[in-house]
């Protein structure tokens, strides 16, 4: 049942994502490549008075990494760049250790990629918008 749950929403995602497209006035644009399996992305913010107020990305790659990206711009959009970050670190540390379930919660449906840090190969995947968020935020960390 919680596989197809996952398969559902990850096919979903990918195949109609709400936020794949360019971002007219973004003030935050960074590439975030995986080069071990190909996977580019183009983030692109724009971000007023602190809040994440609209966010979109572009690029190609697997299922995982473009699902990834639209369910972190489904949660970060309408939040502050700090609130981001700490779903961002909340999302890492699920995907890498232990949350709690109410951490888990805060993710919403970000949360069924849980079950990809069983999967090593596909970790790197599912990170990637998450990591290049990340970067655009806290640039020379």
């Amino acid at each position: 049942m919680a596989n197809t749950f996952y398969n559902e929403i990850l096919t979903d995602h990918n195949m109609n994502p709400v936020h794949k497209h360019a971002i007219e006035g973004a003030n935050f644009t960074l590439e975030g490549v995986n080069p071990s399996c190909g996977d580019d992305i183009i983030l692109q913010l724009r971000v007023e008075d602190d809040v994440i107020v609209d966010g979109g990305y572009t690029g190609d790659g697997c299922a995982i990494s473009q699902a990834s990206a639209d369910m972190m711009l489904d949660l970060i959009i309408g939040k502050t760049k700090e609130e981001a970050l700490r779903l961002s670190d909340i999302f890492l540390r699920m995907i890498t250790g232990n949350i709690t379930e109410e951490e888990h919660a805060e993710l919403e449906e970000a949360g069924i990629l849980q079950d990809v840090s069983h999967m090593p190969a596909r970790v790197k995947c599912a990170v990637l918008g998450w990591h290049t968020m990340d970067e655009m935020f806290k640039p020379g960390e």
